[in-house]
């Protein structure tokens, strides 16, 4: 019985920090120097052409939400922000949004004005909605 006391403890660390790495959550936002979002009222959301789950709908609806001006689809002549993103995508029983880059650029320059991320792991998971919803909140506090 001693023998197995020392197995069995390592057994369980190894199960521990297997389970522990799965759980990982981290939502981050950075925005330039000198990027005032109260002076932009318009935002164009650019459609990545492999996404198939209506991401660009779904942040637009979120800068709506907001109170700003929004679109995507057929790009209006007059904007004061292109949004652009990227989203990675997981199998863990179901599919999952396993992370979002939203960047926020001067349609002008194409400048990055802010970037945001979110990454969410299978036990941390959120819906798309969530993600889009944190991605923005954290990009639109950094500048308050």
């Amino acid at each position: 019985m001693l023998i197995m006391r020392p197995v069995f403890n390592i057994f369980l660390l190894f199960a521990l920090l297997l389970l522990a790495g799965c759980a990982v959550n981290r939502a981050t936002a950075t925005v330039t120097p000198g990027t005032n979002f109260k002076d932009v009222k318009s935002f164009y959301v650019v459609k990545l052409p492999a996404d198939s789950r209506g991401i660009e709908k779904l942040i637009s609806d979120n800068l709506v939400k907001r109170g700003l001006r929004s679109s995507y689809g057929s790009q209006p002549t007059q904007v004061e922000a292109v949004v652009t993103y990227v989203d990675k995508w997981m199998w863990d029983i179901t599919m999952y949004m396993l992370e979002l880059t939203v960047t926020i650029r001067n349609p002008s320059n194409d400048f990055p004005m802010a970037v945001g991320n979110s990454f969410h792991t299978s036990l941390t998971r959120k819906s798309p909605e969530e993600m889009v919803d944190e991605v923005l909140t954290n990009i639109f506090n950094k500048t308050e």
